[in-house]
């Protein structure tokens, strides 16, 4: 009897411990992280550390809460939703998913003067493959808005027209969070920000066009914010 009691003993006890050295190994082990876009992901012009997905992930080790490995971005200068899809299509992505997934995309539709109830189709249609991505977690997806080009030094010097820009902008942006709220997905608005100091010579690279890393390091907090309230 005291036999078979020591034995009951010392498995219950190898148990436990088996199961207290696996918890820090799920909290430890790297979150995934796929952000999807053009030249505004990537972060034409700067440095790869102040390209938001990075500057992201970067903030959140940081915290020391949630540990991301680093971000895959697939993304291209001057890609229209399209073409971002088959770029995706063309890539090597993560069969299991993603823990987090952001989206920003819609400039360069707009920008080529193509109708926004199409961009709004296939806007949906690329959200859909976001949330898929995410492993169907719609809470784990973040849509960003389309900054507003037209501020910049680059649409002054060439005399583009803002207000036509501006006013197009806002449509696309309209559509982009119609589809979002459809979808339960969060939307983030920086395009109003980004309008009172994208023209601002610190704000934007040597092109006169798109953001600076001082940019980016304020849509990273927007995200950031959102990301934090998350459960992974």
């Amino acid at each position: 009897m005291k036999i078979l009691l020591f034995f009951i003993i010392a498995f219950s006890f190898l148990s436990c411990k088996s199961t207290d050295l696996s918890e820090p190994m799920s909290k430890t082990t790297p979150l995934s992280y796929l952000a999807l876009g053009d030249s505004y992901t990537i972060g034409e012009g700067v440095p790869e550390n102040d390209r938001y997905p990075v500057q992201l992930v970067t903030m959140l080790k940081n915290e020391g809460k949630v540990n991301f490995s680093a971000p895959q971005i697939i993304a291209k200068t001057g890609w229209t939703v399209d073409e971002l899809d088959a770029g995706i299509n063309a890539a090597t992505t993560k069969s299991e998913g993603y823990d987090l997934v952001t989206l920003l995309i819609g400039v360069n539709n707009q920008y080529r003067g193509r109708p926004v109830a199409d961009f709004e189709k296939e806007f949906e249609a690329m959200l859909q493959r976001a949330i898929e991505f995410a492993r169907g977690k719609k809470e784990h997806v973040v849509v960003i808005s389309i900054p507003d080009w037209g501020v910049t030094p680059f649409a002054v010097n060439r005399k583009s027209d803002q207000a036509k820009v501006a006013k197009e902008i806002d449509a696309y942006n309209a559509a982009k969070e119609a589809v979002c709220n459809k979808y339960k997905v969060t939307y983030i608005d920086i395009t109003e920000d980004y309008r009172a100091i994208g023209a601002n010579p610190e704000m934007v690279v040597e092109d006169q066009l798109h953001p600076s890393g001082l940019v980016y390091s304020r849509w990273t907090e927007k995200i950031l914010t959102e990301v934090q309230s998350m459960k992974f």
